[in-house]
Order: C-alpha cells, then sequence, then structure tokens
C-alpha cells in the first residue's frame, strides 16, 4: 500500500532524524525532496505545495519540545500534517434509524459492484438489514455478478432483468424494502470509461428519487489525481458526501487518497484492501497516515486479530498452555486461527517498520512453512496430536509420506514443539503467553532455527 510514496517518506526522514536545530535552511532539502515525493505518487499540485507551506510555517514556529530531539519534532509535525490531509478521523455512515438509502457512482472499473457487496457485508455486521439493488443496466452481467456477491454474504439481492428503466427498478426496490422489512438500500449504479451527460443526468434523476443519505463515490486508488477530477464532476451533480477509495492492494500512488479531501472537500469513508469481500475497512486518516510515513498501524492489527479470533478457544488455550496441557491439536487450532487474519504480508505491513521488513523478507518461503506445518499437523490422527509421545518410526514416517515432507522435517516440529512445553513449564504462570504467540512467540520457536 503507497510503497514507492513510503520508502520515499522514509529516505526523508532518515535525513531529519540527524538535525540538531530547526531551521529554513537546513529543512529546505528535505522538504523539497518531499514535495518531489508527493508530487511522484501524483498529488495535486496545489495540495502539495500548499502541504509543504503548512509544514514548513509549523516547523519554524514551534517551540521544541526539550524531551524530544529536533528531527524527530519534525517528523511529528509531518505526520500530523498527513493526518489533517487525509481528514484528521474517520466519518462513518450517517444513516437514521428507518429506511436508509445508499448511492454508488463512479467510472467504470473503479470497484462499485464489489464496493457495494463489501459495504453490504459491513452494514450486516452493524445491525442493519441491507438490500442490494442492481441498478447498472448497461454493463453485461453486471446484475449477476451482483446477484453472486449477494449470495456469498447472504443478502438478498433486487433485479429486473431486462429492465433499463432505472428509475422504474428504483420504484419497485423501495417497495420491495418496505415489504421484506430491508431497512438499507444500496444502490449500485452504472458507470462509463468516461465522464458523459446522459450518464451524470440518470443518476441525478435516480438521486432526486430515492432521496439518498450517503451518495458514495468509489476511486480506483491507482488512478492518482485524474480521480480528483472526477471526483468534483460528480460532486457538482450529485453532492457526493463520501468517498471509497478501492483498489488499495494493488500499485496505489497515493495522489486520490492524499489529494481527495483537499479538492472536493468531502470524506473518504472506507477502503478496498483486497479482492476478498472482507478486504474492506473504515478509512482512519490518523492510521493511514502512519502506514504511509512506515509507522505501522498496530491500532488495525489488534481489531483485525479481535474480529477474527475466537476469543473463547484463546481463553481455553491460554489456560492449558499455563498448566502445561498444550497439546499439538491445540498448536493446529491455534494456527488455524492465526491464519483467518489475513497473509503474512499483509500482518507484517501493520507493524512499525514492517515496510522495510518486507524490503528484506521472503515471507511467501514463511507462508510455505505455515503451510507445511499444518501439512504434517493434519498427517497425524487426533489420538497423535493428542499424546505425540507414541509416535514412533514408523508413525513419523507414515506422517510424512502422507503430508508430502521429510522424515526430518516431521522430527524437527516435534522437538521444538517438545523444547516449548519445556520453556512453558519453566515460566510457570504467563498470562501474557497468547499476547506472545500472536506476535511470534512461538511461531518464531517453531520456525526458528531451520
Amino acid at each position: 500500500m503507497f510503497d514507492s510514496l513510503t520508502s520515499k517518506f522514509q529516505n526523508v526522514f532518515r535525513d531529519l532524524r540527524g538535525l540538531g536545530t530547526i531551521s529554513e535552511t537546513n529543512i529546505s532539502e528535505s522538504l523539497r525532496q518531499v514535495r518531489l515525493a508527493l508530487l511522484e505518487a501524483d498529488v495535486h499540485y496545489n495540495v502539495a505545495k500548499d502541504f509543504i507551506e503548512s509544514v514548513k510555517s509549523k516547523a519554524l514556529g514551534a517551540q521544541v519540545v526539550q524531551s524530544i530531539q529536533p528531527g524527530q519534532q519534525m517528523i511529528k509535525i509531518i505526520s500530523d500534517e498527513l493526518a489533517t490531509l487525509l481528514g484528521t478521523e474517520n466519518q462513518g455512515l450517517a444513516l437514521s434509524g428507518g429506511s436508509s438509502c445508499i448511492l454508488m457512482c463512479g467510472l467504470h472499473g473503479s470497484g462499485k459492484t464489489t464496493s457495494s457487496a463489501k459495504l453490504a457485508r459491513l452494514l450486516v455486521k452493524q445491525g442493519r438489514l441491507p438490500l442490494l439493488v442492481a441498478a447498472d443496466v448497461y454493463r453485461p452481467a453486471a446484475m449477476e455478478q451482483l446477484a453472486t456477491l449477494g449470495a456469498k454474504i447472504d443478502v438478498p439481492v433486487f433485479v429486473m432483468k431486462g429492465e433499463t428503466d432505472v428509475l422504474k427498478i428504483a420504484r419497485e426496490a423501495l417497495a420491495y424494502a418496505a415489504s421484506h422489512q430491508r431497512n438499507t438500500l444500496i444502490f449500485d449504479t452504472a458507470g462509463r470509461l468516461q465522464i458523459d451527460e446522459p450518464l451524470v443526468q440518470e443518476l441525478v434523476r435516480l438521486r432526486e428519487l430515492i432521496q439518498p443519505q450517503e451518495t458514495l463515490l468509489v476511486l480506483d486508488a491507482a488512478t492518482g489525481q485524474e480521480a480528483v477530477n472526477v471526483a468534483v464532476h460528480f460532486d457538482k451533480a450529485l453532492q457526493i458526501t463520501g468517498a471509497i477509495l478501492s483498489k488499495l492492494d494493488g500499485d496505489a500512488r497515493g495522489g486520490a487518497a492524499l489529494s481527495f479531501r483537499q479538492v472536493v472537500g468531502k470524506p473518504i469513508k472506507f477502503m478496498g484492501v483486497g479482492e476478498k469481500v472482507e478486504d474492506f475497512e473504515l478509512f482512519h486518516p490518523e492510521r493511514m497516515a502512519q502506514r504511509i510515513l512506515g509507522m505501522g498501524d498496530v491500532v488495525s492489527l489488534v481489531e483485525k486479530a479481535i474480529d477474527k479470533i475466537d476469543a473463547s478457544k484463546a481463553m481455553d488455550l491460554e489456560e492449558k498452555m499455563r498448566k502445561g496441557q498444550f497439546t499439538l491439536d491445540d498448536f493446529l487450532s491455534q494456527l488455524r486461527e492465526m491464519k483467518k487474519m489475513g497473509p503474512l504480508q499483509d500482518l507484517v505491513g501493520l507493524l512499525p517498520g514492517g515496510g522495510e521488513m518486507l524490503k528484506n523478507a521472503d515471507l511467501s518461503k514463511s507462508e510455505k512453512e505455515f503451510k507445511r506445518m499444518e501439512g504434517i499437523l493434519c498427517g497425524m490422527t487426533f489420538q497423535e496430536r493428542r499424546t505425540p509421545q507414541i509416535l514412533n518410526a514408523r508413525r513419523r514416517q507414515r506422517i510424512a509420506k502422507g503430508s508430502g515432507v521429510s522424515v526430518s522435517e516431521v522430527n524437527n516440529l516435534l522437538k521444538r514443539f517438545d523444547d516449548m512445553k519445556d520453556m512453558m513449564r519453566k515460566m510457570g504462570k504467563f498470562q501474557k503467553m497468547m499476547s506472545k504467540m500472536s506476535g511470534g512467540g512461538l511461531m518464531g520457536g517453531l520456525m526458528g532455527g531451520r
């Protein structure tokens, strides 16, 4: 996510950390590099210009705190200004307690249909009853795509196959929602390869009919400041209430994210960070600023763990570990819980300095190690995982053959597991063991020394 921009900021920060004083002379080169980094990320020229002027003004007017080095204070100013540029805090949806409508708009290929389904899934988790409305009557298979996504997340989809009158679809959808107790309608509308007046006027008429509480523009993060030009046009016609930044898992330069609020004056509310329906997050400006600057996003990592990991299972495992009763079956369960959090690369990217770690680490190898360990454990019977002392040479050979690994790999996993259990016994009471596990303690012990 914004890898190129993050790398350039990291280079600037290395120079800033050595500053003994802050003056217009010794920060000029650093600010020039920041400005170039923003422009290369396709940030709007005026936005980059205003950003640099604001940072410079605050840096030269700041009184250096005695406990903080001048260079560190300069980094803090840049971080704060970046968060301000992005919007200071997340602004959620302004939906009423009763029936509400959300109008999704954007250019063709921006990700409206997928984002509509992702948003519906999020609303279900928040206790609402969404209805997806297939209002894209031009793109081939658009309605089928939305219906497929709706079935995947167990959200009903209103489809009128063969109907080309968007307003008629909207009226029928409103009536259907009222009779089926669906309180949030999400209208997936048509896009174009470029903005044209017929499309805009159709959307204007639809907006006048449904009176949406939210009109969300879906922007492709890879399109840079061109996305902002599109946003200005849509905003003039539809008075959009915010944006969804899609495809942030791809080659996103950052121009759209950093320019949107300053130019359009509306917040980015959500972001799509992957192809799966669950790859959808609230847009937190401060956290995004930290990610861009290579400072990680530990809060989001913790939220991801809370959302994905079964708390009752975690408590049971903690109890077993305290008593020295942790088995290979428990380890397999914990391994699968951790996998729910997503690819290892995504998790490391949320850690402070994670971007730098990813440059030098072969995480694809670590992912393969996880899979091989799971394969070995799955090659064992339930009794073998519960009582590994019965694993004689013949059983180990069978497990190795069944899981496609060598006997030495099976032996290595078992030895490291025994070493870890010995360490647990010696440690006695360790209430924080589960947090160490998720941070790499147990995994590191089992995977290290290979």
